[in-house]
């Protein structure tokens, strides 16, 4: 049983499943987020949430478990309903996650509200996040999936150069992008990312003689086309994933990038996409760089750091 600091009682922590779709949609609405019912959809199915069911119906709050392997997970979607703010049920909701995590190092997107909640939980910054949006603009003469051939963009001010080819990714590529993934991130992702085909609107590898070295996803919300994960073996191939992606967007598009690695941020803006809001990356626990950080260019989604 979760009591607030004014002892009203609240049902206990739950698991939270499928069937609480709505309640995690209304939730977001009613802290001015986007409803987002697919990313939703995706999180309940294929990660650990656990909520609390508010007295007056539907979700008090909830908080979201993604576990990658044994020894590392991230926390997303930490929200309480506006009407129950400042009652400690945010404190309890992430201490549950925590204890469910046990001794596995985890990792979050925080904001500026947030950040003070999760210092005082032993979360500490490891790295910045700032969201560019906006209509994308490709390059003069940049090619994409289904030109005869594209052309590899990179960051600096030239024009387009030769290089090896980005395609659309084929059911038989999974368990190579499966293999660049662990790689790249260092920990096991596998449960989520099968579900990209059918989650993302498109999903594109980066293919060298050597095979597949990078791949990157788009997905929808309700304003923006994401991009994320984006992992390539360098700038200029994750310029030319990004570009095959956005060129063929419906309208904004959201790119999620580490602004002190500043070469992508710099050619996302002059692609025409705005800064707009930024995180703080934390991590409690054992956590060490991984895997090839420098191959890692966007999240899958802020909720999933």
């Amino acid at each position: 049983m979760v009591t607030d600091r004014n002892s009203v009682p609240f049902s206990p922590i739950r698991r939270l499943g499928t069937g609480d779709l709505r309640h995690c949609v209304a939730l977001s609405i009613d802290r001015g987020w986007l409803p987002e019912r697919s990313k939703w959809a995706l999180l309940l199915a294929e990660t650990e949430a656990f909520g609390v069911d508010a007295p007056d119906g539907g979700l008090a709050g909830c908080v979201v478990l993604a576990r990658y392997g044994p020894d590392l997970g991230s926390v997303g979607m930490m929200l309480v309903a506006a009407r129950y703010g400042r009652r400690g049920l945010g404190r309890a909701l992430m201490e549950h996650l925590l204890a469910e995590a046990g001794a596995a190092t985890v990792t979050l997107f925080a904001t500026d509200q947030g950040r003070p909640l999760y210092e005082k939980l032993g979360f500490r910054v490891i790295r910045r996040n700032v969201a560019f949006v906006g209509a994308f603009r490709p390059e003069p003469g940049a090619g994409h999936p289904g030109a005869e051939r594209p052309g590899a963009v990179g960051p600096g001010a030239g024009g387009p150069a030769a290089g090896p080819p980005v395609r659309p990714a084929a059911d038989a590529d999974m368990p190579a992008i499966l293999g660049v993934d662990k790689a790249a991130f260092g920990a096991d992702r596998s449960r989520l990312l099968l579900r990209l085909p059918a989650f993302a609107e498109r999903l594109l590898v980066f293919e060298t003689a050597d095979g597949i070295a990078g791949y990157a996803a788009a997905w929808r919300n309700e304003s923006a086309t994401v991009i994320g994960p984006v992992v390539a073996p360098d700038d200029a191939a994750a310029c030319q994933l990004i570009t095959g992606l956005a060129a063929q967007a419906r309208g904004p598009v959201r790119l999620d990038l580490d602004p002190d690695r500043p070469e992508l941020p710099r050619w996302a803006f002059a692609r025409g996409l705005q800064p707009v809001s930024r995180h703080a990356v934390m991590a409690r626990g054992d956590w060490r760089p991984r895997g090839a950080p420098d191959h890692l260019f966007a999240p899958i989604s802020v909720a999933l750091a």
